[in-house]
């Protein structure tokens, strides 16, 4: 605002001083105005400043959590602050299928201080790939073969008594 202003001081105080001229005078000669006599001070600008408001005991609590079937992305985060303490937790899916969860405190006597723990989930959720082709096989009928069976050639044997001696 302050600069708005300015500027728009310096362009008066250009303008009467015959520097800028008008579409009017532009093909008479260049000439220049007597020195202002009167000194133009811009007003100070009265800006209202107001403290932030300090609370010497804040608090808050949050948590959220996100389980997205389609891509298997499971993570959530708490978190909570009592004064200077602070405390909370977050877990997460990892690509190995291992549960991942960081518990964590923070405070001005101790400092940041974390603790991970790892499990291994009951059942690894796991997308199929998308079948891209599949070859479909269609049985051919038999072919059959006629065969004519030919008749079997017999012998007729007669048995012969038999001669003794």
């Amino acid at each position: 605002m302050a600069f708005k202003f300015l500027t728009f001081c310096a362009l008066v105080a250009v303008a009467r001083a015959g520097v800028i001229s008008s579409p009017a005078l532009v093909s008479a000669p260049l000439t220049y105005a007597a020195p202002l006599t009167k000194t133009l001070v811009a007003a100070p600008v009265a800006k209202a400043v107001v403290a932030d408001e300090y609370d010497p005991n804040p608090q808050y609590s949050y948590s959220y959590g996100i389980s997205d079937a389609l891509t298997g992305d499971q993570k959530s985060q708490q978190e909570s602050r009592n004064g200077d303490a602070v405390q909370g937790s977050y877990s997460l899916v990892d690509p190995d299928g291992t549960k991942r969860t960081v518990e964590y405190t923070a405070d001005p006597i101790h400092g940041f201080n974390a603790v991970v723990h790892r499990e291994p989930l009951a059942a690894k959720a796991v997308v199929a790939a998308p079948v891209i082709a599949a070859k479909t096989v269609i049985a051919q009928p038999a072919i059959a073969k006629t065969v004519i069976a030919q008749p079997a050639l017999t012998k007729t044997l007669i048995a012969q008594p038999a001669l003794y001696h």
